[in-house]
C-alpha cells in the first residue's frame, strides 16, 4: 500500500506538533490562531497553520487517531467518488480554514486569545464519515457505540466546553463548525449522499 494523503497528513502534523512541543515553544505562538495578529498584521498563514500545533500529547493524539481510523476510510470514499484524492486534500485543508474563520469573527477583538490543533477538520473528517456509515461500531474506552452515537455526545461535549471557556488553548467552536462543513462538502458536490445517508440512518446495523 502506498504512502496516503492522511499518512502523510498525520506524519507532517505530529512532526511539526512535536517538534514546536518540546524543542521550540515559542513557534506555537507564531502558528497559532490569534485573531488580533491576524486583524492587524494580516497574518492570513494562521487560520492554517494552527491546525499543525497541538497543545499536549493528548490533544495530538486524540485528534490524530481519530483521522487515522476516519481519514483512511473518506480518502478511499471521495476518490471512489470523486475519481481524485484532490478533493480530499482540499476537504482536510478548508476543514481547518473555514472552522477558524467564526473563532477569527468571535475573538477578533480579544488581544489575548489563542487557539491551537486540527480540531476543525478532523471533526469534519469525522462528520464525513457519518454521512456514509453511521452504524459503524467504534470503541470509546472499550465501550462500543454505533458512530452516529458517538458524534452527538461528541458534539454536546464540544457546545459545554465552548460555553465554559476553558483557557486550554483549544478551539472548541472549531469542532462545531468543523462538523457542519464535514456535513456540507460532500453533499455539495454530489447531493444524492444525502439520500443515501438518510437510507442508512432508517437501517440501523449495529
Amino acid at each position: 500500500m502506498g504512502l496516503t494523503l492522511t499518512f502523510t497528513i498525520i506524519l507532517i502534523t505530529c512532526l511539526v506538533s512535536l517538534t514546536t512541543m518540546f524543542y521550540n515553544p515559542d513557534k506555537i505562538d507564531e502558528l497559532s490562531l490569534r485573531p488580533s495578529m491576524i486583524r492587524e498584521r494580516k497574518q492570513y498563514y494562521r487560520f492554517l497553520t494552527c491546525g499543525l500545533v497541538h497543545a499536549d500529547l493528548l490533544h495530538l493524539g486524540f485528534n490524530m487517531f481519530s483521522l487515522y481510523f476516519c481519514g483512511r476510510f473518506i480518502e478511499d470514499i471521495f476518490e471512489n467518488i470523486f475519481q481524485s484524492k484532490f478533493y480530499y486534500l482540499i476537504f482536510y485543508v478548508l476543514g481547518i480554514i473555514l472552522s477558524g474563520i467564526p473563532t477569527y469573527l468571535r475573538h477578533r477583538n480579544d488581544d489575548h486569545y489563542s487557539s491551537i490543533g486540527a480540531s476543525g477538520a478532523v471533526s469534519a473528517v469525522i462528520y464525513a464519515t457519518v454521512l456514509f456509515a453511521p452504524w459503524a461500531r467504534i470503541y470509546v474506552l472499550v465501550i462500543p457505540m454505533p458512530l452516529i452515537l458517538y458524534a452527538v455526545l461528541y458534539m454536546a461535549m464540544t457546545v459545554y466546553l465552548d460555553k465554559r471557556q476553558y483557557g486550554d488553548g483549544i478551539n472548541h467552536s472549531a469542532h462545531l463548525w468543523g462538523a457542519i462543513f464535514g456535513l456540507i462538502f460532500p453533499i455539495i458536490f454530489k447531493p444524492s449522499i444525502a439520500l443515501y445517508f438518510l437510507n442508512q440512518l432508517m437501517h440501523p446495523s449495529f
